[in-house]
């Protein structure tokens, strides 16, 4: 039995990691922090902006902050992750605090997003019931009589 993982790390610009000799893989998905060893069963799964970690079999320990991604484990050996942005790093407060950066933006889009959605659901609304009422002038773009 092979010892080792293969682990990629790959943006669409570039690859960032791509190591035979890695001995543990620790990531974080959406329901938790995992490991991966060599053996371990298939898997996919998508990543969050986080740090994953790994360790070499010198035991040499590296880091790299996602934006977010798709993490595959094929083989017992062979992981592969794709992401659009990623930095390689080995201060990890520092990439933990381009996570957290990345986090309350992602934070704040959706936020503003719902914001939106309830503004158009509103007006929606409105023309609805401007509609309803029979009223055949059609509203303005801020929603109100002209």
């Amino acid at each position: 039995m092979n010892d080792s993982l293969n682990l990629t790390i790959s943006t669409p610009a570039s690859v960032l990691v791509d190591s035979a000799k890695v001995q543990s893989i620790r990531a974080e998905d959406e329901s938790g922090g995992f490991g991966i060893l060599p053996g371990h069963a298939d898997l996919l799964t998508v990543l969050p902006a986080s740090v994953v970690r790994w360790r070499e079999r010198d035991g040499v320990a590296h880091f790299c902050a996602l934006k977010s991604g798709v993490l595959t484990v094929t083989g017992g050996h062979r992981v592969a992750i794709a992401c659009r942005e990623g930095a390689i790093g080995d201060d990890l407060p520092t990439l933990e605090a381009q996570v957290q950066a990345l986090r309350a933006a992602e934070t704040d889009a959706d936020r503003r997003a719902r914001v939106e959605q309830m503004r158009l659901h509103a007006r929606a609304v409105r023309q609805l019931m401007h509609y309803l009422r029979g009223d055949l002038k059609p509203l303005t773009l801020d929603g109100d009589l002209p």
